[in-house]
């Protein structure tokens, strides 16, 4: 892994942690960027990931660890952002959301293309797209556990900011993500994928 991503990953997470808005909503905002740093780097030598997909995963680690800080109906750009466009809503959760499908997207293309799991390209993108509106069903559902077992970070996890329809926004900007990746920078990743077959990184190899 970059030692450029270590460090910017190290130094926005510190950030984040000291003094966030809700400790245990920090926590649960920052859980699964420090879950992709361990899943990262313990397979950094036998899957290491092409550089458009490992940096697009920083990106999605720092938006979370933004979101843990504040919490994501209180980032202060997007307040400013919300009284310039005259809306009532900080609307940073859905850029969060926006990236659970752009990001997981093409982690998962990577995975089927480069693993082989199914055959032809349109069916990949198919279960692409299908996988990243089960992950962000899924997310809704963690968001509605921790509800239910701690009213008093409910409100700020949850960051419905009493918009009704804000579950069925957030999986819909999800599905927004998934489909912008693959028609945006899917070309782009089949050559860093090529290039990834033709130069392999060495098992044996120490390299950070």
């Amino acid at each position: 892994m970059p030692r450029l991503w270590i460090l910017i990953f190290t130094v926005v997470l510190l950030w984040s942690g000291w003094a966030p808005k809700d400790r245990l909503t920090w926590f649960l905002e920052v859980a699964p960027a420090l879950a992709a740093l361990v899943l990262l780097w313990s397979t950094r030598h036998r899957f290491p990931l092409t550089p458009l997909t490992l940096w697009l995963v920083l990106v999605h680690c720092l938006i979370l660890m933004v979101g843990g800080h504040y919490t994501y109906a209180e980032v202060p750009l997007f307040d400013w952002i919300a009284q310039w466009l005259d809306q009532s809503r900080n609307n940073y959760d859905k850029l969060g959301h926006l990236a659970q499908g752009f990001v997981p997207a093409l982690c998962a293309r990577e995975l089927i293309l480069r693993l082989k799991l199914i055959n032809g390209r349109r069916w990949s993108a198919f279960f692409i797209i299908c996988f990243c509106l089960a992950l962000s069903a899924f997310y809704e559902l963690i968001e509605w556990w921790v509800a239910l077992a701690s009213n008093e970070a409910a409100d700020a996890f949850l960051g419905t900011q009493g918009y009704v329809w804000d579950t069925q926004s957030d999986m819909l900007m999800a599905l927004i993500g998934a489909v912008l990746a693959l028609a945006t920078l899917g070309r782009y990743h089949d050559r860093q994928l090529a290039r990834l077959d033709r130069y392999p990184v060495p098992l044996s190899t120490n390299a950070a």
